[in-house]
């Protein structure tokens, strides 16, 4: 019987450890006070209105949500596909799903007005709104990815169950994604929203964002605790981000291709491709150059074993994920709605009128609050529990006896 013999170490409390740790409490602090702020006053505080209604917050939140379910697709790879190099990073991929679903869920519930009422959400279901399927979804990806990672460090329990199980939160995970692409593609009432492939890109999205975070996390944490990360490691994985990087690149291509051929998307189309303002630039530039175009010339430049530049490379990716997001979700609410087609519509309701939106910084600090939170809890993690190998290194693979 084959057993893996990866050695598994906890993160030492070293000062670096520490002050990492300081900084990110810092900013949760920082977002638990603005949460504060904005329920004592209100959303007048903030930059969203009848119209925009999911703001800055929902931007994080939605950020999270879809990268922890790319965050998984290490350990999908080493279970479900039988990538041998990508078995000893299993274990903290699951650790940094949970977590990254934690913060993005945590800003949520801290969004909702009335978080007090939560309990009401859960307990009380209406199968035809698609945010009761994700409930069901998120619940129940949390729970199989603790079952997951049961069977991953447990050495008692059979070597046989961890594909199965493997497969089980693979499968999962694509239908936790579905349901959050789907939010905006059932939302037939918004042009900016109603399409049938936000599903595939969203999960498209989730395969970069998701390994681009873990390669920032998993270099982070190695640096914190000294230990040894092997180039090749990482430019395997880098090199990877460059297909998903691709991919997402053109589902969105489709996206707006077919926008542009539905003569009901056409006006929606100039608005985000040329008329949009702020989120044009955001589309063109954060989007499409840095977070798409850029990231690839440098992966396929053939550079990427620097630790350095692969950062740099992880870093522009989750950029261009939150450029992306922010244009759904802020840009397709502000776009009017058609009421009456055919018809203009004038009121004193904004009717037919570009929405205005500014985040404030109690919406920046509430989302940042919840990318600490999930990176404090994935530490925190590492601290406690066996998750990270003490040796990494491009000449230590996995040995099998």
């Amino acid at each position: 019987m084959a057993i893996d013999r990866t050695l598994y170490r906890e993160v030492p409390a070293t000062r670096a450890v520490w002050s990492a740790g300081l900084v990110l409490g810092a900013f949760l602090a920082a977002g638990l006070a603005a949460f504060l702020h904005v329920e004592h006053n209100g959303h007048v505080v903030t930059g969203m209105s009848n119209q925009i209604v999911w703001g800055m917050p929902h931007v994080f939140a939605i950020f999270l949500i879809v990268a922890a379910s790319g965050a998984l697709n290490v350990a999908s790879m080493a279970s479900v596909f039988d990538n041998a190099a990508y078995k000893p990073l299993s274990r903290l991929s699951g650790v940094l799903a949970i977590s990254l679903l934690a913060g993005g869920l945590l800003v949520l519930v801290l969004d909702l007005g009335r978080p007090d009422r939560l309990l009401v959400q859960l307990t009380h279901f209406n199968f035809r709104s698609i945010f009761t399927w994700n409930i069901l979804l998120y619940s129940g990806f949390v729970a199989v990815v603790a079952v997951y990672l049961w069977v991953q460090m447990d050495r008692t329990v059979h070597p046989r169950w961890t594909r199965p199980v493997g497969t089980l939160a693979f499968v999962w995970r694509l239908a936790l994604t579905t349901g959050t692409g789907s939010i905006f593609g059932w939302l037939v009432a918004r042009p900016g929203y109603d399409a049938a492939i936000m599903a595939p890109l969203f999960i498209a999205m989730s395969l970069a964002l998701g390994l681009a975070v873990y390669v920032v996390v998993l270099q982070a944490l190695c640096a914190l605790s000294g230990r040894v990360l092997g180039p090749e490691r990482i430019a395997g994985m880098i090199r990877l981000l460059g297909l998903f990087v691709a991919v997402v690149l053109y589902f969105t291509l489709v996206q707006h291709l077919t926008n542009l051929y539905a003569a009901e998307h056409a006006g929606f189309e100039r608005f985000i491709l040329r008329d949009g303002g702020v989120y044009t630039g955001l589309f063109w530039g954060v989007q499409v150059f840095l977070g798409g175009l850029v990231p690839l010339m440098m992966i396929y430049s053939g550079r990427v074993n620097r630790p350095g530049l692969a950062a740099l490379v992880c870093g522009l990716v989750i950029l261009g994920g939150l450029g992306q997001i922010y244009v759904i979700v802020i840009g397709g609410q502000a776009y009017p709605m058609e009421l009456f087609p055919g018809y203009a519509v004038t009121s004193g309701f904004f009717d037919g009128e570009i929405a205005a939106y500014s985040p404030r910084l109690p919406e920046i600090l509430l989302g940042l609050g919840g990318v600490a939170f999930a990176l404090l809890a994935t530490g925190v993690a590492a601290k406690i529990l066996r998750i990270l190998p003490s040796n990494l290194s491009d000449t230590n693979p996995v040995t099998k006896v």
